[in-house]
């Protein structure tokens, strides 16, 4: 879990990285899905899982791949054109708060999904985001980096509804799934390639090829694959509270690395945000059971499967 935390926490270090060197946020999107599905594609052959053959899942895929993957990638990588690495993190942990309003909406979220708890949990968590932004010492409400950054974070969430609902229970294995998954993403990102002048030759230097690469084999190819095996040992509970550490990591990081500040008030933030996505989780975690799906006792564990293991930065 340590490992997993630190490798996904640090993301948004090597988004930043590779930003300062060079690279432009599309070139990062495609560069990190390409590594990132090439050792998941090499996981998924030695343990000997086969991509999907139904072409319906592969139009799943399309659309999972675009708000999971393609897009929030992308809208990361402009958001942290100007904006500190620490904050991207923390916005990446509202994501639960959104899937929360998603799942409530749309009628995926059973059980207590409404209790109090939760949703002055929900309300605690924004307020964390606020006091991180703090829009009053700002010309407008928002910065549009800080805009790009919400919007990944609700892109994911839109992305873990869909995949509810459109791909657990397809028969194909988890890690192949996952592969098939970035491979689609990586078509999709090279297809921005042009409007943000990709293909054109770029000046870049070893610091960021080093990030890039580090951030699209280790920050999204073997964190999929971390997380499926924390998910095998420990469970889907267990595996989702990760998400709780990744603020922390990629404003430590971010400090120390960067040299990025962190004031009271930021501190205050986080804190509110890691306590609002804690209540909406305690009494949340097992509103999915008791659902079962094809072959399995518990239908909630399946779900869950591939949803925490979706959500890498």
């Amino acid at each position: 879990m340590g490992v997993l935390a630190l490798l996904w926490g640090s993301g948004f270090l090597w988004i930043k990285l590779a930003l300062s060197h060079g690279l432009t946020p599309q070139q990062i999107t495609v560069v990190r899905c390409v590594l990132g599905a090439a050792v998941l594609l090499a996981l998924a052959w030695w343990g000997g899982q086969r991509l999907p053959r139904d072409l319906a899942i592969w139009g799943r895929l399309v659309v999972a791949a675009f708000f999971c993957n393609a897009l929030p990638f992308l809208l990361f990588g402009i958001g942290e054109q100007t904006v500190d690495s620490g904050v991207a993190g923390v916005l990446n942990a509202t994501t639960p708060l959104w899937s929360l309003v998603i799942g409530a909406v749309l009628g995926t979220e059973r059980g207590d999904a409404l209790h109090p708890v939760r949703l002055g949990g929900l309300l605690l968590g924004f307020g964390g985001t606020v006091l991180i932004f703090a829009p009053w010492e700002q010309t407008g409400l928002l910065t549009g980096g800080a805009v790009a950054l919400l919007a990944a974070a609700v892109s994911y969430a839109v992305a873990f509804a869909y995949m509810d609902r459109a791909l657990t229970g397809s028969g194909t294995p988890p890690v192949a799934l996952s592969a098939a998954q970035l491979m689609t993403a990586s078509a999709l990102s090279a297809l921005a390639l042009p409007v943000g002048g990709g293909p054109a030759p770029v000046h870049v230097d070893a610091t960021a090829l080093i990030a890039v690469t580090v951030l699209g084999i280790l920050g999204t190819g073997v964190t999929f694959h971390l997380n499926y095996r924390l998910i095998a040992d420990e469970g889907a509970t267990s595996a989702a509270t990760v998400g709780y550490l990744l603020p922390v990591v990629s404003v430590a990081l971010g400090a120390l690395v960067l040299d990025e500040r962190i004031g009271l008030r930021g501190l205050a933030g986080i804190v509110a945000v890691l306590v609002g996505v804690a209540m909406t989780r305690k009494h949340g975690s097992r509103s999915g059971r008791g659902r079962p799906g094809p072959g399995r006792q518990d239908g909630g564990t399946r779900r869950s499967r591939h949803v925490s293991a979706a959500s890498p930065s």
